[in-house]
């Protein structure tokens, strides 16, 4: 029995991941690494800094990876994907401009 269900595994993952692979599988994996690296970034400057901090970094990775899964998911026509992709893309932006807003009022410094 575990046999049989290792082997489906092993079927469906090549299915997805080789025998489907195309552009757009490509793009939208590249997507998610850029958008996982937005928590590498955010656990490395915590680290350093001891406490919790999320850089400015955090964000461009979130708004880089978030536009690109965005498009991937208008080109495969995955409506969960646009609509969650688009929303948070929004609070990205959002979350730049009032960094560097407050920076340009000289309050704080930007983060590294």
């Amino acid at each position: 029995m575990l046999i049989q269900y290792g082997q489906e595994l092993g079927d469906y993952l090549y299915d997805v991941f080789v025998a489907k692979f195309d552009f757009w599988l490509a793009f939208g994996l590249i997507a998610q690494l850029l958008f996982t690296a937005r928590f590498l970034v955010q656990w490395i400057s915590s680290e350093r800094a001891g406490k919790s901090v999320v850089p400015m970094a955090f964000w461009f990775f979130s708004m880089g990876g978030g536009l690109m899964t965005l498009v991937y998911g208008i080109a495969k026509r995955e409506p969960v994907i646009i609509l969650g992709q688009a929303m948070a893309t929004i609070i990205y932006v959002r979350n730049i401009m009032l960094i560097i807003k407050s920076h340009a009022r000289g309050s704080e410094s930007l983060p590294n």
